[in-house]
């Protein structure tokens, strides 16, 4: 067995040369450079571990079955949230970035054009295997405009691939607790027969109506467009919906506390990616005001419509309008709560 030495190991010798100054080029040092390449350069380093931990859990999501009291959910979620620390590190790294001021960026900002962040490859990719369309971006005319026609053929080989918000989809429309007939039999339905769908359902949205208030009435036909009809406007069918609330209502149960956890981190991802996006407007309009960015965008306009268009799961911070309280929830029959509670 060889001797691995920590310098060898890391590569340090590529790494801690790979600063290389414009300002020094140009004749004037600027500074504060070092830090602005530092903190971006870990910036790509981190987007290649979100990006291997994407291909593990969309590896393990593929799959025909996916044993929810095995270790693959646990992993998955696992992995999940390992994604959301470090998107929340990658957010508070904008404080270290804050330290540099407007002048201090000003000493070697023109040398980088037209160098921009518009042009990391990475992060298109993060967003794309996670789930967001190209019909759903923002600046759709400038999303691929300034990068290498190699990055740009990645990127539309990712956008060829089921996206993780894809894979969620078929693994909630996998759930089998309203295909099996024996965990309905001795169901007690509150809602007269004849009714169209299944008999929780039927029970569950006669509940929801009957707790909704003046200027409320609307919901009931998002209520059926989203759950039953399937013609909502949701990245999700109506069959991942439906499993998606059921698990949301029922999570106090074993075997939903997994799936359910796994819905919250893809929330959280959600909302870290939105708060660094809100962090980067706000340095970017401290830093600049309303200039051009570097790579000639719009600067603080365009990171702005990113921020408001950009949410990937929003369908599943949806679902929270049609909560009720637990009190009220249908009593399921022991057959299913027996499943749900992980006994054999």
């Amino acid at each position: 067995m060889s001797n691995v030495h920590y310098s060898d190991y890391l590569q340090l010798e590529k790494i801690l040369k790979a600063q290389d100054m414009e300002s020094v080029k140009h004749g004037t040092p600027a500074h504060d450079e070092m830090l602005f390449i530092i903190i971006h350069q870990s910036y790509e380093l981190w987007f290649k571990q979100i990006l291997h931990e994407i291909d593990s859990i969309a590896e393990i999501l593929s799959k025909t079955e996916v044993n929810d009291n095995s270790p693959e959910l646990q992993m998955v979620t696992h992995r999940l949230n390992r994604i959301a620390v470090i998107l929340r590190m990658l957010v508070n790294k904008v404080d270290v970035l804050e330290t540099m001021t407007p002048m201090d960026f000003l000493d070697f900002r023109d040398m980088l054009r037209p160098a921009s962040g518009f042009q990391s490859w990475q992060f298109k990719i993060t967003e794309a295997k996670l789930g967001l369309k190209f019909d759903h971006r923002h600046g759709q005319q400038y999303y691929t405009s300034q990068l290498r026609p190699e990055q740009v053929e990645m990127i539309k080989e990712v956008e060829k691939q089921l996206s993780l918000l894809e894979l969620v989809d078929a693994w909630l429309k996998r759930t089998p607790f309203f295909n099996n007939n024996d965990y309905w039999s001795t169901y007690k339905t509150t809602t007269p027969e004849g009714t169209l769908h299944h008999p929780f359902w039927n029970d569950y949205r006669n509940i929801y109506a009957s707790g909704l208030v003046e200027g409320e009435s609307q919901n009931l036909e998002e209520f059926d467009n989203l759950f039953l009809r399937g013609n909502s406007g949701s990245s999700f069918s109506a069959e991942a919906n439906r499993a998606a609330l059921f698990i949301m209502l029922y999570r106090g149960y074993p075997m939903l506390q997994l799936p359910f956890r796994m819905l919250e981190l893809l929330l959280e991802i959600d909302n870290l990616l939105a708060t660094w996006r809100f962090r980067h407007v706000n340095m970017v309009h401290r830093m600049i005001g309303t200039r051009v960015g570097t790579g000639g965008s719009s600067g603080k306009d365009y990171l702005k419509g990113a921020l408001d268009k950009h949410y990937i799961f929003k369908d599943i911070a949806r679902l929270n309008t049609f909560l009720i309280e637990r009190r009220r929830l249908p009593q399921l029959s022991p057959e299913l709560e027996t499943r749900l509670g992980f006994a054999r």
